[in-house]
């Protein structure tokens, strides 16, 4: 495993490959994690290199943080890194900084975290934050030794990144960034404005929720099968990343063993500035093409669930993308007339609470609207 710089600030070198525990396995269609695989999962990871992991409070309905707490019983919590973050979007009083936090280490079974994050940053949860003693409280629980380093995860414009950046002497920031994702939030001018500035750069959604690991659409494949070097969709995306010394460590939100095995794998072989011109030309070249076919920006992350009507909003825009991207059309439509009435985009609404929580600001309303609209027109 490659272990890398964390910025200049911290005396800690992150393995290349995080553990994201955001999409553990689950059993059946609902949310509840399969404890035994999880578990499984993120201690191979910790067997195969890997030393830097990541939850959050929300994460599975909260159950993300207490497997993770029991993953890293019998010696591992002591070979990792655990980072995990406040839930911006419930803070109301500087009471709650302290309540939420000592509920984390409750779930985690843990008496610190080594990296600890305000989570999800936008121009209201950060409005929030300058209203409470926030870094005061951040130094103290810093001085406790409850927290190691501190940084922030972030889903909002270039603009308040850098005031954030400027704000305060983080340790770390976490955004996300992908091949497709160069120009979005912080993007590739935001993971360089940081890394000048000393912060180590956690990468969320390097795959975009696995749209550039599976299934890729055939111009896009095209696009990988014309280059002079044989990697998998998996490898292009991820060795993209690695690439880029900026790069502190790259967070996979890993749903199956054989997934932590392989890009367990692929973080031994990777490192900085192994791309070749060529390369950097045909990860250009499937950017582009993925960006035409693309009828919806999401990326699966499920913070607009649950509907209170019970719209199943990603797997609506996932179907809308499939039909966009060339999938069977008979095959997207079976699935969306097999799915539930009031899970199809049809059934929305628009009641509003899914926006506020999206972190790619999507107007959701409007393409639940434009998703059964084109999927219903593909019937012709």
């Amino acid at each position: 495993m490659e272990y890398r710089d964390f910025g200049t600030v911290i005396d800690f070198e992150p393995s290349a490959l995080g553990f994201g525990a955001m999409r553990l396995p689950t059993e059946g269609d609902d949310d509840t994690i399969d404890r035994q695989r999880a578990i499984e999962m993120i201690r191979t990871a910790i067997d195969e290199g890997v030393n830097y992991v990541d939850t959050a409070w929300p994460y599975h309905g909260g159950e993300s943080e207490r497997v993770v707490g029991e993953a890293l019983t019998d010696g591992y919590r002591e070979e990792v890194s655990l980072a995990t973050k406040m839930p911006s979007w419930k803070l109301e009083t500087n009471d709650d900084l302290e309540e939420y936090f000592q509920r984390q280490l409750d779930r985690l079974d843990t008496d610190h975290v080594d990296c600890y994050l305000l989570h999800a940053l936008n121009r209201d949860f950060w409005d929030t934050y300058q209203g409470l003693d926030t870094f005061e409280w951040l130094q103290q629980k810093q001085a406790e030794g409850k927290i190691g380093h501190v940084g922030f995860s972030f889903h909002d414009d270039p603009d308040l990144f850098e005031e954030i950046v400027d704000a305060y002497d983080w340790d770390f920031c976490q955004i996300q960034y992908n091949y497709l994702d160069q120009e979005f939030q912080a993007g590739r001018a935001g993971l360089e404005y940081a890394a000048e500035r000393g912060l180590g750069v956690i990468v969320m959604e390097p795959l975009r929720g696995g749209t550039l690991a599976t299934d890729l659409p055939e111009p896009v494949r095209e696009a990988f099968e014309q280059a002079s070097s044989d990697r998998s969709p998996v490898e292009w995306a991820l060795q993209w990343l690695w690439d880029q010394p900026e790069v502190s460590t790259v967070l996979s939100g890993m749903s199956a063993l054989d997934q932590v095995r392989e890009n367990a794998a692929l973080a031994a072989q990777s490192g900085v500035e192994q791309f070749s011109d060529d390369d950097q030309r045909t990860v250009e070249r499937a950017r582009e093409r993925f960006e035409e076919l693309m009828g919806v920006d999401c990326t699966g992350c499920d913070y607009c669930t649950p509907c209170p009507t019970g719209v199943e909003i990603p797997r609506n825009f996932d179907l809308y993308n499939r039909l966009e991207m060339g999938d069977d059309p008979e095959a997207v439509l079976g699935e969306y007339d097999d799915m539930d009435e009031q899970a199809r985009a049809d059934a929305c609404v628009a009641c509003g609470e899914c926006e506020p929580a999206c972190p790619q600001n999507l107007e959701i309303i409007s393409l639940l609207e434009e998703t059964h609209t084109q999927l219903d027109a593909a019937r012709a």
